[in-house]
């Protein structure tokens, strides 16, 4: 109190109350968050998560992207030291020069040794004998021409067959250039990729640690907006890190209580001011704000558990 003509100001003391069952519930309400708020802090969902190894899934265990060749190392391998003349002249001679090639040839070879054998010396035979110029020299020249008609043929259908073959020596030359060329732009891309995916599943696990950490900030977050929920704050947060459908619900109660709280808060609470230290507290006569606190939570938890 003040005293003296001096008019030294009174200590006063404001207290703003609300109607008895509504304090009442909010008491109980702030009982029934603290006791969860215990059990939420020591129960983070977080807790148990694995981190998400990218080198394994693309490498195998054990290895990493340095395990490999570098992609300057693969540009220089596949195309900068490629000698297209060298490459040309390899694939030519596997192609005209192959064991399959060979065989066929010996194969035609050994069809016309067969028609020489059962048809063409019998039949010289036959026709120098009739001559009786078997011992002669018509006999075996005779013979020699027909071992150069063998000879001939068999020259003329290796070339033939290699012929033929020069265009698929081509073809297998441009899809070896084409191959090299492939495979360093599809190293490229798995470089590429694994960064991505590495940064990515990076930030995820970093995520989890942090929401991890956090988790007890999270859930206090919540309890203090229960605690205003009767002066209508409705800044708190709508849902926790990796909310679950409960967080939301709870979040959507609150922000409920906060609104309906403002709806129904045509009769203000009353607020008495007195001259002494303590104060004579009235409660206010009406419970409006009660009311629209209590149907604000109802419709903001319905609202928040389907939507």
């Amino acid at each position: 109190m003040g005293g003296g003509g001096g008019g030294t100001p009174a200590n006063t003391q404001t207290m703003i109350r609300y109607a008895p069952y509504i304090e009442e519930k909010h008491k109980n309400f702030l009982a029934t968050i603290q006791a969860q708020r215990i059990i939420a802090v020591a129960n983070s969902p977080f807790e148990d998560y694995t981190d998400i190894e990218v080198d394994d899934a693309f490498f195998g265990v054990g290895y990493t992207i340095a395990s490999f060749p570098s992609l300057y190392d693969m540009f220089g391998k596949f195309m900068a030291g490629l000698d297209i003349e060298a490459l040309w002249e390899q694939l030519y001679t596997s192609t005209l020069e192959s064991s399959a090639v060979g065989d066929l040839i010996a194969a035609e070879g050994d069809l016309i040794d067969d028609e020489i054998e059962e048809s063409s010396l019998p039949r010289l035979q036959t026709g120098m004998r009739d001559m009786n110029a078997v011992m002669s020299s018509s006999f075996v020249v005779g013979k020699s021409l027909i071992e150069s008609t063998r000879t001939k043929v068999i020259n003329k259908f290796s070339a033939d067959l290699k012929y033929r073959l020069i265009p698929i020596a081509q073809e297998r030359w441009t899809t070896h250039l084409n191959w090299n060329k492939l495979v360093v732009g599809t190293y490229a891309e798995i470089m590429k990729l694994y960064f991505s995916a590495k940064t990515d599943v990076d930030e995820i696990n970093y995520a989890m640690a942090a929401k991890n950490t956090l988790w007890p900030f999270t859930v206090l977050d919540f309890e203090r907006a229960a605690l205003g929920a009767l002066q209508g704050a409705t800044n708190q947060k709508t849902d926790a890190a990796g909310a679950s459908t409960m967080s939301r619900v709870l979040s959507g109660a609150l922000s409920g209580v906060a609104m309906g709280a403002m709806v129904g808060g045509q009769v203000a609470p009353a607020t008495i001011a007195s001259t002494s230290a303590t104060g004579v507290v009235t409660p206010a006569s009406s419970g409006g704000a009660g009311y629209g606190a209590i149907a604000g939570a109802a419709f903001g938890a319905a609202a928040a558990y389907y939507y």
